[in-house]
Parts: structure tokens; sequence; C-alpha cells
């Protein structure tokens, strides 16, 4: 236990300006899309303590599994407003959370290759912002125009569309599956 205070002080002694102002962000983005996606009865009561913990860890430990856990408990917060709360879908909050999700994950990734003392260029980290706020504003216009086409796609064609969407989904991921087996 002791060893690993000291390890702790010495971590923070020697930590750089911008690999905490990753983890920073990377706190920020999780708790606000838990802020976002979790019922407002449960973000307003106690409980918000217990998601703050579960959001901010990935900021600490970014390699760890606490990216999944917190992206996880994002996704059930979302599917417990939606079904047992019964909150009515806007689709700001859907971009909303999936533009947070997306910053954390990303951010979190470049976090993990960063060590916390690493003295770090901006255009690094801004060239990183930049790709990743292009993948966001593509998938916000994509999920937009996909919304605006499912107003023309009623029954049974709204159907067949989700189950070809799926068939190639499960395709391309046994493509990928198999190619990366290949010797």
């Amino acid at each position: 236990m002791v060893g690993r205070i000291d390890r702790a002080r010495t971590a923070v002694g020697r930590a750089t300006v911008m690999p905490v102002l990753l983890r920073g962000a990377i706190g920020f983005a999780f708790l606000a899309a838990m802020l976002v996606a979790w019922p407002v009865s449960l973000v307003v009561s106690r409980a918000v303590v217990l998601l703050a913990i579960v959001a901010c860890y990935p900021a600490f430990a970014p390699r760890s599994r606490g990216v999944t856990v917190a992206a996880l408990a994002v996704v059930g917060g979302w599917i417990l407003d939606t079904t047992w709360y019964d909150a009515r879908v806007a689709l700001w909050r859907v971009l909303a959370v999936a533009t947070l999700l997306y910053a954390g994950h990303s951010l979190a990734a470049l976090a993990a290759v960063l060590p916390y003392d690493a003295i770090v260029n901006p255009d690094v980290v801004t060239s990183w912002l930049v790709r990743a706020g292009a993948v966001i504003l593509g998938s916000a216009v994509l999920t937009v125009v996909a919304l605006g086409l499912t107003a023309g796609l009623a029954g049974g064609a709204f159907v067949l569309a989700t189950l070809v969407g799926l068939a190639a989904a499960v395709a391309v991921t046994l493509l990928l599956a198999r190619l990366l087996r290949r010797p």
C-alpha cells in the first residue's frame, strides 16, 4: 500500500499539462454523457455520485476497462430512461450522447498512449480533435439524413431496410474476424 501511495505521489509530481487536460476532458465527456442519458430523477438524486465515479474513472485509468464500463453505463442509462421511464427520444439527446461517447472514447485512446509525464506538442492534440470532430459531424449529418429518409420508409420497406442493414453489419463483422485470424 505504501508503494502505491509513493508511486501516485511521484506521478502527480511529474505530470505535465497536456496529459492532465486530456484526462480531464475524458472525465468531462463521460460525465456529460451520463447526465444527458440517465433519467433526470436519478441525476438529481444521490445516485449522481455513483454515476460521477463511473464516469470519471476512465480519466484516471484510460488503458483500463473503465472506458468500456463507462460507455456501457451511459447506454444502460439511455435504455433505462427510454424504456422504463418512458422518456421521449429527442434528436438532440441522441446526438449529444453519441457525440460525448465518441469524444470520451477517442480522448481515452489518445490518453492511453501518452504517459502522464509526456511533453506533447499542442498540434498533436489539435489534429486528433479535428479528426474526431470530422467523424462526429459526419455521423450527425448521416443520422439526420437517415431519420429524414425513415419518414418515407414506413411499414414493410422500413423492416426490409433494417434487416438488410443488420445483415451487412454481421457480414462485415464476420469478414473482419476472418481477416484477423488469417496467418
